[in-house]
């Protein structure tokens, strides 16, 4: 297969040399161009168009807002925003996500190697994921997938012997029900479409949405705005509530927590999990093991195939399960993985993932005078 081509749209040079190198050294990946503002970037889009674009937000004579919602306008092309975490607490970066914008990433930096190995390792999974996202007018080709090692869930939670999984489910009591969420290329969007139409006596929400460090906040305030639950980054210790619903914090983990009659997340480090942190599977094998048949399992849109392995834990712990359907998913790699597996009881398209939850919420069996 050729190679994904990127054009860098950054005022800092240095910004676009070292972005330049990460590309560069991915085999499946090459750096078509490099601009240093919106206008000269026109200039190399008409002698050839990228596959992707990684794109500043503020820049000299037009900011990234403007250049991305006419490249929308006028000509699709996939928008990887890469920002500083200076501008992680502004709404700029949802207006981004809200303007078509696929992904976003963090600016590397080079003060340590392990951050530089893990920005080279978000930059290329996030330009491919980008490369293969669908856009109006654009046919994609089928996504590039890198073979490498990489951790599971295990590396953060031993799994289930099959006899403590059966006596699990023998022993869990009826509790408020619980909704688990995992998102990625595509799930900001996702996300605020669906939770947008939940009304304020929701189940309780989980979510990890695949973002960087600090970016996470920005998009639950954002969402807070805009829906009639509470949506909130997820602190350690939070109470898991109906009409509430907590985002995973970028670059750490979040499990589900029983405490006595309550249910609280745990934020926790740890090494990256089916590539990424926070980890989908993460939640959703905590979830498995502390609500079992009390929780619904949902993957959205994204590439690669983190959730999958933990939602078809959640499946043999007796919990319903739903995969988004590709018609719907910006980037199908995730749904996908989890329906190969046998993991999706249900596949369903994004525009009944609301009615999904609220019906869970409204069927569910409650114990007598709340959680057990």
């Amino acid at each position: 297969m050729s190679k994904i081509r990127v054009l860098i749209v950054d005022d800092s040079a240095s910004v676009r040399t070292t972005l330049s190198e990460i590309i560069s050294a991915d085999p499946d990946l090459e750096v078509m161009a490099t601009a240093a503002d919106p206008y000269v970037a026109v200039e190399k889009i008409r002698h050839e168009v990228p596959d992707v674009i990684f794109l500043d937000v503020e820049m000299p004579r037009m900011d990234g807002l403007t250049f991305l919602k006419k490249i929308m306008a006028q000509r699709p092309i996939p928008v990887v925003i890469c920002s500083g975490l200076a501008q992680a607490g502004s709404d700029t970066l949802m207006q981004c996500m809200e303007a078509g914008a696929v992904d976003v990433v963090t600016k590397p930096r080079v003060d340590t190697a392990q951050f530089l190995q893990e920005s080279r390792m978000r930059i290329c999974d996030a330009a491919k994921a980008a490369a293969h996202a669908k856009m109006k007018g654009l046919k994609k080709a089928a996504p590039v997938m890198t073979v490498e090692a990489k951790l599971t869930a295990d590396a953060i939670i031993p799994p289930l012997s099959d006899m403590r999984r059966d006596s699990l489910i023998a022993r869990m009591p009826v509790t408020e029900p619980i909704v688990s969420i995992g998102a990625s290329t595509g799930g900001t969007e996702a996300l605020r479409e669906v939770l947008e139409e939940l009304p304020a006596t929701s189940p309780a929400i989980l979510i990890v949405q695949h973002m960087p460090e600090k970016f996470t906040g920005a998009f639950a305030r954002r969402l807070d705005s805009t829906c009639a639950i509470t949506v909130k980054e997820a602190e350690d210790g939070d109470l898991v509530m109906a009409g509430r619903a907590l985002i995973a914090p970028g670059n750490v983990h979040m499990q589900l927590v029983r405490n006595g009659s309550r249910y609280t997340v745990k934020i926790v480090e740890g090494p990256h999990v089916s590539r990424h942190r926070p980890s989908v599977d993460i939640l959703f094998r905590s979830t498995a093991q502390m609500a079992g048949r009390n929780a619904l399992g949902m993957l959205l849109t994204g590439m690669g195939d983190d959730g999958a392995r933990g939602l078809l834990e959640m499946r043999q712990m007796g919990s319903p399960t739903v995969a988004q359907d590709e018609e719907s998913s910006v980037v199908f790699g995730m749904p996908k993985e989890a329906i190969q597996r046998g993991a999706a009881g249900r596949i369903l398209p994004l525009s009944r993932m609301a009615t999904e939850i609220i019906n869970f919420g409204r069927n569910a069996p409650r114990a007598a005078g709340g959680a057990a």
